[in-house]
């Protein structure tokens, strides 16, 4: 397995010409230019998120956009979702290699979503690629993916821990080409949408990808008339070699040598053992060598990862640790070597189920931040987060009874403590960045009642810094039939702690709490069909300490009795008698 990575875009339309721009060597031309294409790609992500029709999108913001140049290269990304970028990167390359630039027509859009046909990382995140033209040729591409809540399948929402095979989760597209000239192809558009439980919203949204996309090639057309297109490719290399050249100085910093780590999963997604992903971490010089030697052999759940998803999670992690404000283009991949053995769990073999893909590649940057702390200053290094993405499913009959729905939310938990201070509570970490869904637009979409959303008290491990808490949610059925699934991770151990910090707490998933009928489930259920008032609880993971318990600041740990964030009882536990007595 190789290389490579992603960045950002800018602009409007027609504007007074512009001095021509033959290379960025200022720096402060290749901020401006760089900004430029930031604010394209983030006007294309308003555009998505904005005009969006399902809540997984308008609300939760599961979506991602992206520059490309035609030769397939990253020049932009929008700060919206790391794990995306896999999916991005992996779809380009596949149109690409489907359709040459050169065949490619004003006024095409293309579609795919298989991770092993097209380069996706799994089937409910479809990608749509738009060639931009300028002067009667493609110059650059423009691209999006949007996590849609259904592509079929047995289970609502696609995504199944226990599914055996990728022909368990849902339609597989190739990349197709969705639009011809201009033209949509409503019967493509139509049998994508009907093998969907909500067939409305996947054509709406589809279309909504289609000019999101539209939108972006309009900005950077108006781009290349202001600066013209000699000067734009030009600063677009430049910007990329600064890019390569900045993340090689951060590696030539660090000393030559090697360092591993392994992360794991509660299990395969059908139960048995836990799994393991281990990572080795090599520095040579001005080049990093990622291994993944000793990993795990492909699940038999829906665990495994494919190659654009291990891709885009170690860029995230390499960026993170090394150089937080690096610009997230190709240039970012041009010194990392990722190798992953064929048929292990970071590198599996056809037809294997991916759906749950991101809690494994949580536990990847589990491994790789682990590996960098050996690395690194320990003033760099951050104990582990919940490094999971719990996700929860509900489908039934609409509120009102007009049709169907299918409510997908993936959960934060508490992120590591670090070196200057305690962890956030309740946030996604590492590769997933999506917002949560109010329960104020929940109950008024769905037939569902919230009955709490809060901090799980005690959940973050303690230490000199302590680590983040995690999520409690439950949320009760207002009708009969409704049908849950929930893909998790962490009930078996805590973060680990690091520097004599303890670890965080588990998840837990419950049926019924707080009643006789109360039953804890397994973190891979599915399909459970609830009656109307039952309830479902997942509790997240807490992330781990940092440093020993005992040097916490008393009035810290005082804060966090008056906050309710833990008890007396678990102070007494975790930081001793003696510094629970100096708070009285």
């Amino acid at each position: 397995m190789s290389n490579h990575a992603t960045t950002a875009a800018p602009a409007s339309g027609p504007a007074d010409p512009a001095p021509v721009i033959t290379g960025l060597s200022d720096p402060i031309a290749m901020e401006v230019f760089s900004n430029r294409l930031l604010s394209i790609t983030e006007d294309m992500g308003n555009t998505l998120i904005r005009s969006s029709f399902s809540t997984n999108i308008k609300e939760r913001k599961d979506c991602s956009v992206g520059l490309f140049a035609a030769d397939g290269r990253l020049i932009a990304q929008a700060s919206h979702i790391p794990l995306h970028l896999g999916s991005l990167m992996g779809s380009v390359r596949a149109v690409l290699a489907h359709c040459p630039i050169e065949r490619m027509r004003e006024g095409d859009a293309f579609m795919c979503n298989d991770p092993f046909l097209a380069g996706g990382t799994h089937t409910p995140d479809i990608a749509v690629v738009t060639p931009v033209f300028v002067d009667g040729a493609a110059r650059f591409l423009a691209a999006n993916v949007g996590h849609h809540s259904d592509v079929g399948g047995p289970t609502p929402g696609s995504i199944s821990g226990t599914a055996r095979s990728i022909f368990e989760e849902g339609l597989r597209l190739p990349v197709i080409r969705l639009v011809r000239a201009g033209e949509l192809d409503e019967d493509l558009l139509n049998l994508v949408a009907q093998n969907s439980r909500e067939p409305e919203e996947r054509a709406l949204d589809l279309k909504v990808q289609v000019a999101s996309n539209e939108r972006g090639g309009r900005l950077m057309q108006g781009l290349v008339r202001q600066m013209g297109l000699p000067a734009v490719t030009g600063a677009i290399d430049d910007l990329l070699s600064y890019t390569a050249r900045r993340l090689r100085n951060r590696v030539r910093d660090m000393a030559d040598g090697a360092a591993s780590a392994t992360a794991f999963l509660d299990d395969d997604g059908l139960g048995g053992e836990a799994v393991a992903i281990r990572a080795t971490v090599t520095v040579e010089g001005e080049r990093l060598v990622v291994d993944f030697a000793g990993s795990a052999p492909q699940t038999r759940g829906a665990m495994n990862v494919a190659e654009s998803a291990l891709r885009a999670t170690v860029y995230y992690a390499v960026k993170t640790l090394l150089d937080p404000g690096l610009l997230p283009n190709q240039g970012m991949a041009e010194c990392i070597e990722i190798r992953a053995p064929e048929g292990s769990i970071v590198n599996p073999r056809f037809p294997a189920a991916t759906g749950a893909r991101s809690i494994t590649c949580n536990k990847v940057a589990r491994a790789l931040f682990a590996a960098f702390a050996e690395l690194l200053p320990r003033e760099r290094a951050m104990a582990a987060s919940l490094d999971s993405v719990p996700v929860i499913i509900f489908s039934g009959e609409r509120r009102r009874g007009d049709g169907t729905f299918v409510y997908l939310e993936s959960m934060g938990g508490g992120t590591g403590a670090r070196w200057a201070g305690d962890g956030m509570d309740g946030v996604h970490v590492h590769v997933t960045n999506t917002s949560n869904l109010p329960a104020e637009a929940l109950e008024n979409e769905y037939a569902l009642l919230v009955d709490e959303y809060a901090l799980v008290e005690g959940s973050g491990g303690a230490g000199k810094h302590r680590g983040g808490l995690g999520i409690a949610r439950q949320i009760r059925a207002t009708r009969d039939g409704i049908v849950f699934s929930t893909r998790s991770d962490g009930h078996k151990a805590g973060a680990p702690g690091l520097f004599g910090g303890l670890p965080g707490g588990t998840a837990r998933l419950l049926r019924n709490p707080g009643t006789a009928r109360e039953e804890e489930l397994s973190s891979k259920a599915s399909n459970l069909v609830l009656m109307a008032g039952e309830s479902v609880r997942l509790e997240t993971p807490g992330g781990g300490g940092l440093g020993v318990p005992a040097e916490r600041d008393p009035e810290a740990l005082a804060r966090d009795l008056a906050d309710g964030k833990l008890t007396r009882a678990e102070a007494g536990r975790d930081y001793g008698e003696a510094l629970l007595g100096r708070i009285g």
